[in-house]
């Protein structure tokens, strides 16, 4: 039976990288091959973990993804599009990303609502306007009342008055909001205190799942790296070195994944792993 278009489109992935490569310092003392030909695949509405020692390659590997960092070698595809040589603008329509600094994905000096007019027109062409008007508001308001923090009613603020754990939820927010093919979250609850990082983790998970978003997490932490989502993978030293799909993580337990990683590193892994 002959495949038809749509067929094949919903067959594609969302994201898949081929034999990805990167150097830093290449040919000097300095030279560290900071990924390793890493090839990785993941469907439509996956959402993985991804573990590993500092140093292994997971912000690397975001990077790479983003457009931030060039690989030398393979090729990166988002929902059927190779973007491997499109610069990180370009990429902007497909993909989001926040970060670990909670004020590295908002500008502080701007209220909450110019911060979400911005977050509406990223990957699209700009225009100057008159202000934030009426409908666009209480479009904003019932986004924010989603995340229970009261910022629905703060739409005047300034975002650097808010707390690290309310610019986070606010930076998800406003990456979900032009439904980006995937959404990349680079360590984005390790600065918060635990009861925030709980508090953003939950709303990760919430903001993922309404807007049916294909989602790459990087976490220091293995508890959470098995509590979420329904994908893990294991970095070290610039490779996947394991890869667990839902079941295999229900059945995985934090001391087994530090023996996995004790094992390749011929020693105990670091503690501070633990959560």
């Amino acid at each position: 039976m002959t495949q038809t278009n749509e067929e094949a489109l919903e067959a594609q992935p969302m994201l898949e990288l081929d034999g990805i490569s990167k150097t830093f310092f290449a040919g000097t003392a300095n030279e560290r091959r900071a990924l390793r030909c890493v090839s990785l695949r993941l469907e439509k509405g996956d959402f993985a973990t991804v573990i590993g020692s500092n140093g292994a390659g997971k912000s690397t590997l975001l990077n790479v993804i983003a457009g931030s960092a060039k690989a030398e070698t393979g090729s990166v595809m988002i929902d059927g599009r190779d973007v491997s040589k499109l610069p990180p603008y370009r990429r902007a329509a497909l993909l989001a990303r926040v970060f670990q600094d909670p004020q590295a994905g908002t500008s502080p000096h701007l209220t909450i609502e110019q911060n979400l007019s911005i977050a509406l027109t990223r990957g699209k062409r700009r225009y100057l306007g008159r202000g934030v008007g009426p409908r666009r508001r209480t479009q904003f308001r019932e986004e924010l009342e989603v995340l229970g923090l009261g910022l629905e009613d703060r739409l005047r603020t300034r975002v650097g008055m808010l707390s690290g754990g309310q610019r986070q939820a606010l930076s998800l927010l406003m990456a979900s909001f032009t439904q980006p093919r995937l959404i990349l979250l680079d360590e984005h609850t390790a600065a918060l205190d635990p009861a925030r990082a709980e508090l953003v983790t939950e709303l990760t998970q919430k903001v993922v799942a309404d807007h049916m978003l294909t989602a790459l997490m990087v976490t220091h932490n293995m508890g959470q790296a098995l509590r979420v989502g329904n994908r893990l993978l294991m970095m070290h030293e610039g490779e996947i070195i394991l890869s667990l799909d839902a079941t295999q993580k229900r059945r995985t337990t934090v001391a087994d994944l530090m023996d996995r990683f004790a094992a390749v590193k011929g020693q105990m892994a670091d503690r501070s792993l633990l959560g």
